[in-house]
């Protein structure tokens, strides 16, 4: 009998463990299984992290108080070519939503496919721009096929894996396009056809959950229009029947190679979300709450970091930032002992005087209080339900009880720590240093063209178009005869090559040595410069290696925005003033480096030699790391 009870328990708990839960939504929240629900997000986007990380950056955003981890699907990472796909290692979206199941959170996946997120051609893959008649993110029959199979991937991944809630799983939330409608009217007409044919697509797909959009104010019903920005406490979707949410808080900025770290201070970030569940928000999400890094090739811009530390809670080795990630740790639990009462019902506001109010959530067996001082400079101290209360500026107190103050959000209780980064000597040779245990060796990258795959068409070529993001090299190569019995030059050898390029950074060689660069910048990625250059009688030869850093990621038709060298590219200061046009002669291309090619930036070639060379323009460098644990390799190449 105890056996065939154990056999009947064993039956129901593997039954109980794939029931699925109801998830809807009213006017309130977000709705599981008939109860509505406050919940605290964070984003943490699963290629930007190691798998090795994904567990403990889990655990430590559950200890921070968050319910749910949202993140976006990265198209151009899992569908490098069409019809190939690659799940592997970082890219294992279904082992990292386990994850997340197996610590108890629930999982908001923003598919998409379009994410922005600072991630190179906004994750689309390039492969999308070459497909004939195509138009992105707009009423396009083309591009609307290729963005129905990739979302229908995704989903039908997600359902073999059990993992939407209503399957059992931790999805409850899912996604279809993103921020949309801060650019639609440059699509005209078209735009509101997309969007309800988007809608519409996604609702089909048969989730179970509910689909939202952000930034997208006439998102088609059911779909729930939600918020991104520093603030959304005055958000409304655009139907009573909808929950008020956050989809992107942004904990600081993105940082560009050049730039300012951003910073933003947690009584900030915490003032904010007080507030937004103190005029009747629900669900809130940070972004990010894990920035990480940018591996390899998929970070945007141009001209946005391989970091994307994002000033988050978890920074982007996923250690707590303290105070933000404890402060906002303990803004959380004074929230959540309101949830009862801010689910209830919707909140009653009122003047305490200027700049200062009270939103009360009061019902007849629970009550909750938000007082807020918004003025950014002066102190206040109100009276409210008979008691006194003194608010700091721009700060919100939370009373669970409509009396007992448990939190204020300008007032930290938590650590703070601070990290500096500490200069070591580590001598005149890297290979002689004590200080680091490392094996430097190197491998010289030729100048111009060296493949076999090299191309000669005449006029300049746009680099996107040339090298279909398989590189952000492009050499474009020219020969300048120079004769001596009929000089050109006004000083002997000496003259001016002007160049002109799209971005987003040019090195110049002439005969094989390197005579000067230019570089863009985020803000302006294109640039005109002119390089006084020495030719020798004879046969001259001119290199330009051009690179991108990024491809562009956000904005109105960005996928058409072009790169390279467009020209014009001339000779100037010529012996009889005149000028010579290089742009319309034949150039010989090459996608690409030769280490490229020969796989140095994964180590497959033997031909690495050890130490460090000096005076040489193209070099890829490696170095092993030698640490207690492991073994590791880092690849570089360097100009």
């Amino acid at each position: 009998m105890k056996r065939l009870l154990s056999v009947l328990f064993l039956l129901v708990a593997t039954v109980t463990a794939v029931i699925g839960v109801n998830v809807t939504y009213d006017h309130r929240a977000v709705v599981i299984d008939g109860k509505r629900r406050l919940m605290v997000s964070g984003s943490i986007h699963y290629p930007r992290s190691t798998p090795d990380m994904w567990p403990g950056l889990i655990q430590k955003s559950k200890e921070g108080g968050l319910d749910v981890i949202e993140t976006y699907v990265f198209w151009n990472l899992h569908e490098p070519v069409r019809n190939q796909y690659d799940f592997e290692e970082r890219k294992d979206l279904v082992k990292f939503i386990k994850l997340v199941a197996d610590a108890g959170l629930y999982v908001h996946l923003r598919i998409g496919p379009y994410v922005c997120a600072e991630w190179n051609y906004g994750g689309f893959p390039v492969w999308l721009h070459f497909i004939p008649g195509i138009q992105l993110r707009t009423d396009n029959e083309p591009f609307k096929a290729e963005m129905k199979r990739f979302t229908a991937k995704i989903v039908n991944m997600m359902k073999d894996e059990k993992l939407y809630a209503s399957q059992g799983g931790p999805i409850i939330l899912s996604q279809i396009e993103n921020e949309y409608g801060n650019v639609a009217e440059s699509y005209g007409p078209a735009a509101k056809s997309y969007i309800k044919w988007a809608a519409s697509m996604a609702t089909s797909m048969d989730t179970g959950v509910p689909w939202v959009m952000c930034q997208q104010k006439d998102a088609p019903d059911p779909i729930i229009d939600t918020c991104n920005g520093f603030y959304c406490d005055g958000y409304k979707p655009n139907a009573d029947n909808k929950p008020t949410i956050w989809t992107e808080n942004w904990t600081g900025w993105f940082l560009t190679f050049g730039g300012a770290v951003p910073y933003r201070p947690v009584e900030d970030v915490a003032y904010a979300v007080a507030r937004f569940y103190q005029r009747g928000g629900t669900f809130q999400n940070y972004y990010m709450y894990h920035g990480g890094t940018n591996f390899g090739r998929t970070t945007g811009g141009p001209f946005i970091s391989t970091s994307y530390d994002y000033d988050a809670p978890l920074d982007e080795y996923g250690a707590p930032r303290q105070p933000k990630w404890g402060h906002l740790k303990d803004l959380h639990k004074a929230i959540k002992l309101c949830e009862e009462a801010l689910v209830a019902t919707d909140p009653t506001t009122t003047s305490l005087g200027q700049n200062v109010e009270a939103s009360v959530y009061n019902t007849s067996s629970t009550c909750a209080a938000f007082l807020a001082n918004v003025d950014t400079q002066s102190n206040a101290t109100v009276n409210f339900n008979g008691n006194s209360y003194h608010l700091p500026a721009w700060s919100v107190s939370i009373l669970p009880d409509c009396k007992n103050v448990a939190f204020n959000t300008a007032k930290i209780n938590s650590m703070a720590t601070v990290r500096k980064f500490v200069a070591k000597s580590v001598g005149d040779k890297l290979s002689d240093s004590k200080a680091i245990s490392s094996d430097w060796s190197y491998v010289s990258e030729p100048v111009g063209i060296s493949s076999n795959d090299a191309f000669d068409k005449k006029g300049l070529v746009e680099q996107i178009n040339t090298t279909a993001d398989q590189s952000d090299y492009l050499w474009y190569s020219i020969s300048i005869n120079v004769k001596g019995d009929k000089p050109l030059l006004r000083d002997e050898s000496q003259t001016t090559l002007h160049v002109k390029s799209l971005g987003h950074v040019l090195y110049l060689f002439i005969n094989g040595q390197l005579e000067g660069s230019a570089i863009g910048n985020y803000d302006h990625p294109n640039f005109s410069k002119d390089f006084p250059v020495t030719l020798k009688h004879g046969k001259n030869k001119l290199d330009l290696l051009s690179l991108t850093v990024g491809l562009q990621n956000y904005g109105a038709f960005f996928d058409k925005t072009s790169t390279g060298i467009t020209g014009p590219v001339k000779l100037d200061g010529l012996k009889n003033g005149s000028v010579v046009d290089l742009s319309s002669q034949r150039w010989t291309y090459q996608v690409g480096l030769k280490g490229e090619s020969l796989g140095l930036h994964t180590g497959g070639s033997t031909l690495w030699v050890s130490g460090t060379p000096k005076s040489q323009p193209l070099t890829w460098y490696k170095v092993i790391s030698k640490s207690n644990r492991k073994v590791k390799h880092r690849y570089e190449f360097y100009v």
